[in-house]
C-alpha cells in the first residue's frame, strides 16, 4: 500500500490495460446472483453510508461465470457464510451488513467493469476481490484512485500491496506458501532428482508462482530439466507432457488454474508418468476433482488453511459449511470469509470512535482503510494482522495431498502433519 508505487513499467502498462478494458470492452459484468445476492435498490446519495440502505455494503467483486468460477464459486460461499455469521451476532454494532455481488468473470475487463459498479453505483464502503492476480493487477488501480479500500482473498502473486495505500490481502504471497509443497514433496521421495515444471504463461499468478517454484527446486539442488508453457484456457497437453516424460522426471510442479491444471494432471498420467506431482495454489481447489478424478490421486499441494486450525470462529466457519455442502471448506472459502471478518471488525472499531452511519462516504472509505490495517483478526485462517504497505502477516501454513476413491466419485485433502 505504498504512495509511491515504484514499479513505474508496470503502472504504466497498467495504465494501457484500462484504458483499452474501458474504451472498447463489452461488459461482461453479468452478475448470475442479482436475484438473491445483489442490492437492488442502491444509495446515491455520499452523505451518509447506512441512512437510506439501512446496511453497511461491502463489495465482492469474483468470477462468478468464466473458467475461473470453479474458485469464484468456493468464495462466493465463504462470504456468504461470513455474512449470515457476522449479522447473526449483530452486525456493526447493531447495523447489519449487506454483501454486493458483481461478477468479475475471468478477465481484467470484466473486473474492471465490477469495480466501477460497485464503487460509483453501489456505493460500496469496501471491496472483496477479485479471484486473480492478474485481475487484480489492472482493476485494483481503480479502486485506489477513488480511494476505495480492497482486501485480495486469493491473489498471491509478488507485489499485490504495493499496488497502492488502499490494496490490501489475506491471501500470503506465493513466496512464502509455494516452497512447503516442494519440501513435502522431499520428505515423501528423498530420491527425487529431476524436476519438470509447466506454467500457465497467459495469467500473472502462475507466471509469479512459477518462478518461486523454479527458485525452490535449484536452492533445493535439483535439477530442472524442463520448463514447458500453456494457456489456461488449454484443454490438450499431449505435447507438453510427451516432452516432459521424455525426460524422465521424478516430481512435475503445475502452476495454472483448476480446468487447465486438473486436465494436466490427467493427462500425464494416462501417458504413463508415476511420479510425485505439487499442484500450485491454482489446484487448490476439490473443484479439480470432477476434472483428474482418480488421477488427482496424490497431488500435493501447499495450504494456508486447515479445516482442523483451532479456534472458535473456525469451528463454526467449518460447521456451517460441512452443513451445507457436505465436505470440508476449502482455502479459497476460507480466505474470502476472513477477508469479510477484516472488513467487520474494523468497521466494529470505527464506529466505536465514530458513528459510521454518520460518516460521509469519502472518508468513511479513508477511515475504514486506516483502521482495519492496525487490527489483529483471530480468523479461521489463525491470528492475522497486516504490514503497513497491506501484506498479511499470517504465522501457520500447511500441506495437504489429494486423495481419491479408486472409481474417482469422491476425494478429499489429507493434511501432511
Amino acid at each position: 500500500m505504498k504512495n509511491a508505487f515504484t514499479r513505474t513499467t508496470a503502472l504504466l502498462s497498467t495504465c494501457a490495460l484500462l484504458l483499452t478494458a474501458c474504451g472498447g470492452g463489452s461488459n461482461t459484468n453479468t452478475n448470475a446472483n442479482n436475484s438473491s445476492n445483489n442490492t437492488t435498490n442502491t444509495a446515491t446519495n455520499t452523505t451518509a453510508t447506512t441512512g437510506t440502505l439501512g446496511a453497511i455494503p461491502i463489495g465482492i467483486a469474483v468470477a462468478q461465470t468464466s473458467n475461473v468460477a470453479l474458485l469464484g464459486q468456493e468464495q462466493v460461499a465463504g462470504v456468504k457464510i461470513a455474512e449470515k455469521y457476522f449479522n447473526d451476532k449483530g452486525g456493526i454494532n447493531g447495523t447489519p451488513i449487506k454483501l454486493v455481488f458483481q461478477d468479475t468473470a475471468g478477465d481484467e475487463a470484466g473486473t474492471i467493469n465490477a469495480y466501477q459498479t460497485l464503487i460509483n453505483k453501489d456505493k460500496v464502503v469496501g471491496i472483496v476481490g477479485p479471484t486473480l492476480s492478474q485481475q487484480a493487477f489492472s482493476a485494483n488501480p481503480v479502486a485506489e484512485r477513488s480511494k476505495v479500500p480492497v482486501i485480495g482473498p486469493s491473489n498471491t502473486a509478488n507485489k499485490i500491496p504495493e499496488i497502492g495505500d488502499y490494496i490490501a490481502r489475506v491471501s500470503a504471497p506465493v513466496s512464502i506458501v509455494a516452497p512447503n509443497s516442494v519440501k513435502a514433496a522431499l520428505k515423501q521421495n528423498p530420491n527425487i532428482k529431476k524436476v519438470a515444471v509447466f506454467y500457465a504463461q497467459n495469467d500473472a499468478f502462475s507466471k509469479s508462482e512459477t518462478e518461486i517454484f523454479q527458485k525452490t527446486v535449484k536452492d533445493q539442488g535439483l535439477e530442472l530439466v524442463t520448463v514447458q508453457k500453456f494457456q489456461t484456457s488449454d484443454t490438450d497437453f499431449q505435447s507438453q507432457a510427451t516432452n516432459a516424460i521424455n525426460l524422465k522426471p521424478d516430481l512435475v510442479i503445475i502452476s495454472g488454474l483448476a480446468a487447465d491444471g486438473g486436465n494436466l494432471v490427467r493427462q500425464l498420467r494416462e501417458l504413463g508418468y508415476k511420479g510425485l506431482i505439487v499442484g500450485g495454489n491454482g489446484l487448490n481447489t476439490s473443484n479439480i476433482f470432477p476434472v483428474c478424478k482418480a488421477l488427482c490421486d496424490g497431488v500435493l499441494i501447499a495450504q494456508a488453511y486447515s479445516p482442523e486450525q483451532p479456534g472458535e470462529i473456525n469451528a463454526a466457519f467449518r460447521k456451517a459449511y460441512t452443513d451445507q455442502y457436505k465436505k470440508e471448506p476449502p482455502q479459497f472459502s476460507a480466505q474470502a470469509f476472513a477477508a469479510v471478518q477484516v472488513y467487520v471488525e474494523a468497521l466494529q472499531a470505527l464506529d466505536k470512535k465514530s458513528k459510521v452511519s454518520k460518516l460521509q462516504l469519502p472518508q468513511l472509505r479513508t477511515e475504514l482503510n486506516k483502521q482495519l490495517l492496525t487490527g489483529k483478526y483471530n480468523t479461521p485462517l489463525g491470528e492475522i494482522g497486516f504490514t503497513p504497505v497491506g501484506e498479511v502477516v499470517q504465522k501457520e501454513f500447511y500441506v495437504a495431498q489429494i486423495k481419491m476413491e479408486k472409481d474417482g466419485s469422491q476425494g478429499k485433502f489429507a493434511f501432511i502433519k
